[in-house]
């Protein structure tokens, strides 16, 4: 039975701030696919329109009934992702895509909600000492992210990996690791620092190269970046104006309606444009955390700093990537990024921290 007094409660605040994202979203694709293909936009519109029904339909059931779901929502997810290796698309060279009839959608992106979710039960219910969780502690949550970590991985998709690692990460030390464990991996893991460069696949080394120095190969894997911080740096004060960029509409600027949509947004709307959308993506984030900190119980805690860490490393890792601060290791930008199954998982995390926020004053 669905208690109607929620609401009178319903979080505005996360929910115009990720609809502006996600607005501006799709005005910047219909301006980026100029060209490309015109129905882009409508599509990332359709996406958009199941996501605002998404969000309704979890607003209507009490969070914890996740809880009771995350054994089958983890799993749904692995068989799915298992399900891309033997019979998914490929596409550039990676296997990501799953096919059911006309729709298309990428199961890892569902894993990093399932992931959230799963790990917020286990330490939900497990009794974390006071001085915080040794190694022996993070070895079955840490089990609990190997495995959709290397399937994702194997697509490979090394940007969602690092999602989902940030998320465990994140949330591991939000329940409290010891001291001397975090000492311990990360003494473990330095030896092994040197030689993590021969395991990296020839175009993974060039990204890296890249990054420390876009001019040793301009015209291949620094292209992206140099292009970027042309378009981004072009825009000045207020912009060119909407399909004005030259960067985005004459083509220099590859993958502009999707990784690089950020460098479309500045060109076009100059420093005024992106202050907005950072300040409504800081909005999204602290209001998460704000809803984390006030929720009724541990689960909803857990479960509204994971989605919003979700968040906050998306947003970080894009926009440090467009402008050069972090290597290009393809995280697309919350709300904003061309993709359905994308746009529908940050809308679902939109919901669970609605859902949260309504319930907290239920008691």
């Amino acid at each position: 039975m669905i208690d109607r007094r929620v609401f009178l409660h319903f979080d505005w605040v996360i929910f115009l701030a990720a609809i502006g994202l996600a607005f501006i979203g799709i005005v910047n694709i219909y301006s980026a696919a100029a060209g490309i293909g015109s129905s882009l936009y409508m599509k990332q519109f359709y996406w958009f329109v199941i996501g605002i029904a998404a969000i309704g339909i979890i607003a209507l059931f009490n969070y914890s009934q996740l809880e009771r779901f995350a054994y089958f929502l983890y799993g749904m997810s692995i068989t799915l992702l298992v399900a891309v290796h033997l019979f998914g698309r490929t596409t550039a060279g990676a296997k990501r895509w799953l096919n059911i009839s006309a729709v298309s959608f990428q199961p890892s992106e569902f894993a990093k909600i399932a992931l959230v979710v799963m790990l917020a039960k286990y330490f939900n219910e497990t009794s974390i000492p006071r001085q915080g969780m040794s190694m022996r502690d993070l070895m079955l949550p840490g089990f609990i992210l190997i495995v959709p970590f290397v399937l994702v991985a194997k697509q490979p998709d090394l940007g969602t990996a690092l999602i989902l690692l940030l998320i465990f990460v994140s949330m591991a030390l939000f329940v409290k690791v010891k001291r001397r464990t975090l000492i311990g991996i990360t003494l473990a893991f330095m030896p092994f620092i040197p030689f993590a460069w021969h395991f990296l696949k020839d175009y993974q080394k060039a990204r890296l190269m890249s990054f420390i120095d876009p001019k040793l190969d301009p015209m291949g894997t620094g292209y992206n970046l140099i292009q970027s911080k042309i378009a981004i740096g072009s825009g000045g004060v207020m912009g060119k104006g909407f399909i004005k960029g030259t960067q985005g509409q004459l083509k220099f600027l590859p993958e502009h309606h999707t990784d690089f949509i950020f460098s479309v947004l500045a060109e076009e709307w100059g420093f005024v444009g992106a202050v907005i959308v950072i300040m409504l993506f800081l909005t999204i984030i602290m209001w998460g955390l704000h809803i984390a900190q006030h929720s009724k119980d541990r689960f909803g805690t857990l479960l509204a700093f994971g989605v919003s860490a979700m968040f906050f490393w998306h947003a970080a890792i894009n926009l440090g990537m467009v402008m050069g601060l972090l290597p290009v290791v393809g995280v697309p930008l919350p709300f904003m990024s061309y993709g359905g199954s994308f746009l529908l998982t940050v809308m679902i995390g939109v919901g669970i921290l609605i859902n949260v926020s309504m319930r907290r004053f239920m008691f």
